[in-house]
């Protein structure tokens, strides 16, 4: 007669036991694993019984299978969360061309914000800091939804736009540059920051949010000493959430800068159909007096720049996910 089966040893059943998502599955696994070992004591004790018993634990052994693959795929799922990007930060930072970059850098802004909104995906403002003419010489937003990242990770780069600015009077054309970008939110992080590395600093909010945010230093400044890092925080009305939003920013500056140390180191081994991913590459260009779109990396215009600036990216965004499946399909 047949033991309990080595799958269900003490080590797993004891996963599955603290597991949040597996404990209840769990308690009931229990529940017929003894059943079972008390159905097995009686035919050892009488092997008269073997054949009426049989079908007993021929059933509660396919129960216990049952569960077991279901308490599998539950934790295996839940693994697959904490690695997977829950959200994104948005970065986005004037570059080349004074007043009318930063310029460019909040309409690049508004673009992602508006499609965020058409998808449905919440999203707040982290920290901005605004030109004097107006626009962003940087912003950043966080976009909670874990389809954000899969539709805007191919963003991030250096996006050009070609166009007469409202203040040129001779009507010549002006090249500007801003830079985008996304970094992974994840729930559980792929690198360890070191506490001791970390330099905190506080001030007042400048941003809407009441006589609390002017009068109390929530805005809170995190440096990253070893690499220089500098994330700064003011959408909460406490310091303490400020802080730990501004962690999670700074973690996620530090996951994509070693993603993209790693991506370099393979370079030479893969097509860069879709690019690196470096924030210091020109990946698209905006050509408003001929009214075209163009993403270098695939070859491919489109001749809509006002919906696009308006937030209406789903044209780009898949042909930029098509792009990168023949990619992955091209390396595999």
């Amino acid at each position: 007669m047949s033991i309990i089966p080595e799958r269900f040893d003490e080590a797993t059943l004891q996963v599955f036991r603290e597991h949040p998502k597996t404990q209840f599955l769990a308690s009931q696994l229990d529940e017929l694993l003894s059943k079972r070992a008390e159905t097995t004591g009686m035919v050892e004790s009488d092997p008269s019984l073997h054949e009426l018993i049989a079908e007993e634990l021929t059933s509660l052994d396919a129960q216990l299978d049952a569960l077991l693959q279901q308490m599998q795929e539950i934790v295996a799922a839940a693994q697959a969360e904490e690695v997977l990007p829950y959200g994104l930060i948005l970065e986005v930072r004037a570059g080349a061309g004074g007043d009318e970059a930063a310029l460019f850098a909040e309409e690049l802004a508004q673009m992602y914000t508006q499609y965020a909104n058409t998808q449905g995906w919440p999203y707040s403002v982290e920290h901005e800091s605004r030109a004097s003419v107006g626009g962003y010489k940087e912003a950043a937003f966080e976009i909670r939804h874990p389809a954000a990242y899969l539709d805007l990770r191919y963003e991030t780069g250096v996006h050009r736009v070609q166009r007469i600015p409202v203040t040129e009077k001779s009507g010549r054309i002006h090249t500007s540059t801003a830079s985008v970008a996304i970094l992974p939110l994840r729930k559980k992080s792929v690198i360890v920051i070191d506490p001791n590395d970390i330099e905190m600093g506080f001030s007042r909010s400048g941003g809407a949010g009441g006589q609390n945010v002017n009068k109390v230093e929530t805005a809170v400044r995190l440096v990253h000493k070893p690499t220089g890092i500098e994330v700064r925080c003011q959408s909460e009305r406490s310091q303490l959430k400020n802080r730990e939003r501004a962690m999670s920013i700074l973690t996620a500056k530090l996951e994509a800068l070693h993603e993209e140390e790693e991506a370099r180191k393979h370079a030479s081994e893969r097509r860069e159909q879709i690019g690196t991913g470096d924030r210091s590459e020109k990946i698209r260009t905006y050509n408003f007096p001929q009214n075209r779109i163009t993403d270098h990396r695939i070859k491919q215009s489109w001749h809509n720049i006002e919906a696009v600036m308006a937030g209406d990216l789903r044209e780009i965004v898949a042909a930029l996910r098509v792009a990168a499946q023949s990619d992955e399909v091209a390396q595999s």
